[in-house]
């Protein structure tokens, strides 16, 4: 289904965002804003900030942002379109699927419908394991042997499925309904003559795990045989509603849990969650019988901004922890941290806090193992670095590790590490692994020098050049006019900037920033200051002349319902660069003071551009003064014009 992007940003501009993110976060007023802790990293001080104006949140600890439908996306676990419906419910709004044909409206309707259903269907299971658990000794038995108190029971909403083949008929009487093979809690065998498989249950004589998704709803379960059998642990399989490689068991009743310890404790069982949870540690999740993914990462990543694996201390373990690796690495900046626990091979977690207290566990948790030591010993893993070849081999399983880091001082740290380890200096291991760069072309060899203020006067005058080469050389004039205009139309050719520097903003990307930061200057704006943006050339001209239609047909909206409607047009970049602020967050809508400043800001920008465009307007009469009588009369009313803008630019400079 595609939703229309005018409905988007007709319903971020009717949103709340502060109402939306405050049934998550507690928020308190803070000047025009409203702070919070942030809901997707652990932090002790508010650096969340919610913009009534702009209608979008960020956090200054994190970067994170967005608008509404955003949030509902991160934090709620929706997806776009789910996120989408359920906004626009709120504000009882219909979204719209007139561009969709009708086998795509049924075809969508009829997936939210089985994703719902199938949702209904485990919760219903759900519900009946918990029933069975209440009546059976053994299963109630084992979870004592194991420490689990009827508390964390409730809280994990354990149950137990009885050890008959088709148990769930009695609580659903369709028992061939396919739902109830699609949801994974019935098994229907090959066919017999008469066409028919034979259906029996998935899960029988286990305790019963429910697996919720973020928003607590059941999409699976994971079962535990009383036992010693095998398989020990049976997980559902794949359906429309769970997926293994992004799921963590645990995830919904733990994420307050991450914020009051501070890191997230990612295990490798259910029994170890529910132990740990029961013993002090409420904080852990595990995976479910897959190994750790870079999705488990990311998703954790949205909660908290520390991770610790848990692993037995085993082969297995170690290779489990290197797979954990591999997921981790791109996740691995600056700010977040990552760590490796490798318990004795004998214990998991529950056993070794059994025997030797919370206390021991919390201290192996607080030494365990960083990232970037963990990653160097899996690089050196088999090397002899007493060899040259040794050395090589390791520089060889080390490169691909460190190139799977984000950019900042951890990778650059582990760069002069890696370089010491394998005999070479960190330059010439960065030129070893890093791609050759093209070489920049010389400047001319006739070229002048240029002071670092020449650039701001070649910034003006390039942008002039570009206006006045569309037009014809003057027929006839006075020879101190054409050694005006000669020597004004052809500038010195462009150099590189000094010292490496970026050429200064262009006034074209000044006003865009000012205007998508306070809409409402543009239709202060007289009918003149409209033309000559649309007509600006380039991207420019044509993100005004959009900007305009947008003002005429939806009138004044924040940066984030713009935002939606720049979604796939050429100038979608220009917009989102000239708009994102040096931490990276959105610069968004000017407000109270600052609002002023702007306005003031960019009526002086547009009167200088305006001077720009009255030049050019100058040289075409200039052009036209031996063909057109009136030339030179247009020329003069032209001067007069400049000249009010210079006095309303520089007024200390009025003799009046």
């Amino acid at each position: 289904m595609t939703i229309p992007a005018s409905f988007i940003q007709e319903l971020i501009a009717r949103a709340d965002v502060v109402e939306i993110v405050g049934r998550y976060v507690q928020l308190k007023k803070a000047g025009a804003n409203f702070m919070g802790l942030c809901p997707f990293h652990g932090e002790k001080s508010p650096s969340f900030s919610v913009s009534p104006t702009k209608q979008f949140y960020h956090c200054f600890g994190c970067g994170v942002h967005g608008n509404a439908i955003g949030f509902l996306m991160e934090h709620a676990g929706m997806g776009f379109v789910e996120a989408v419906h359920d906004l626009a419910g709120q504000y009882g709004m219909q979204v719209p699927e007139d561009d969709a044909s009708p086998e795509e409206r049924a075809r969508a309707a009829g997936q939210r419908q089985k994703q719902a259903t199938l949702s209904e269907v485990l919760e219903k299971a759900g519900e009946a394991y918990r029933k069975h658990l209440r009546q059976s000794q053994g299963a109630i038995g084992y979870l004592k042997r194991r420490g689990v108190s009827g508390e964390i029971a409730r809280q994990f909403g354990i149950g137990y499925a009885p050890a008959g083949w088709r148990a769930l008929a009695s609580v659903f009487p369709d028992y061939d309904d396919p739902l109830l093979a699609e949801s994974g809690l019935v098994i229907v065998g090959e066919a017999d003559d008469n066409g028919d498989g034979k259906r029996y249950d998935r899960f029988r004589d286990r305790v019963m795990f429910p697996i919720r998704n973020v928003k607590g709803e059941c999409i699976g379960f994971g079962g535990r045989v009383l036992g010693d059998e095998k398989p020990k642990y049976l997980n559902s399989p794949e359906t429309p509603v769970f997926s293994k490689g992004r799921e963590l068991y645990g995830l919904y009743e733990a994420r307050a849990a991450f914020r009051d310890r501070g890191y997230a404790l990612v295990t490798e069982g259910y029994m170890d969650v529910v132990a740990l949870a029961q013993l002090g540690f409420p904080n852990a999740v595990a995976t479910l019988g897959t190994a750790c993914t870079p999705e488990h990462v990311q998703k954790l990543f949205r909660f908290t901004e520390s991770v610790v694996f848990s692993f037995d201390g085993d082969a297995a373990g170690r290779r489990a922890a290197r797979k954990a690796l591999d997921g981790a690495l791109p996740y691995a900046t600056d700010v977040r941290s990552i760590k490796f626990l490798f318990l004795p091979s004998e214990h998991d977690p529950d056993s070794f806090i059994r025997e030797f207290g919370a206390d021991a566990f919390a201290r192996f948790v607080n030494e365990a193992t960083p990232l970037s030591r963990f990653m160097i010993e899996a690089a050196r893993d088999g090397c002899d670095l007493g060899a040259a070849e040794g050395r090589a081999h390791m520089a060889s399983n080390a490169r691909p590790l460190w190139s799977a880091l984000p950019e900042g001082a951890l990778k650059r740290q582990l760069l002069s590490e890696i370089a010491t380890l394998v005999q070479l200096s960190s330059q010439e291991l960065g030129e070893l692994w890093a791609p050759a760069a093209p070489r920049a072309p010389a400047p001319p060899p006739s070229a002048p020098s240029r002071s670092e203020s020449d650039w701001n006067d070649w910034n003006d005058r390039s942008e002039r050049v570009e206006w006045v080469d569309e037009f014809p050389r003057p027929s006839s004039s006075s020879s101190s006019e054409k050694r005006r205009f000669k020597s004004w139309r052809k500038p010195s050719p462009p150099l590189p900037p000094p010292g490496g520097r970026k050429l200064p903003t262009s006034r074209p990307d000044v006003a865009v920033r000012l205007i998508l930061s306070n809409m409402a200057e543009w239709e202060r704006l007289s009918h003149e200051l409209h033309a000559l943006l649309c007509d600006l050339p380039g991207e420019h001209g044509q993100f005004f002349a959009w900007l305009d239609s947008q003002s005429h047909e939806h009138g004044v909206q924040p940066w984030a319902a713009l935002r939606e409607g720049l979604r796939g047009m050429p100038f979608e970049a220009l917009a989102l660069r000239v708009m994102t602020g040096p931490d990276g967050g959105p610069i968004g809508d000017a407000e109270g003071d600052q609002a002023a400043d702007s306005a003031r800001e960019l009526r002086n920008l547009l009167d200088y551009m305006l001077d720009d465009l009255l030049k050019v307007q100058q040289s075409e009469a200039i052009a036209a003064v031996g063909s057109d009588p009136r030339a030179l009369e247009r020329y003069k009313a032209l001067e007069a014009r400049r000249l009010e803008l210079r006095n309303r630019l520089n007024p200390s400079s009025n003799p009046a």
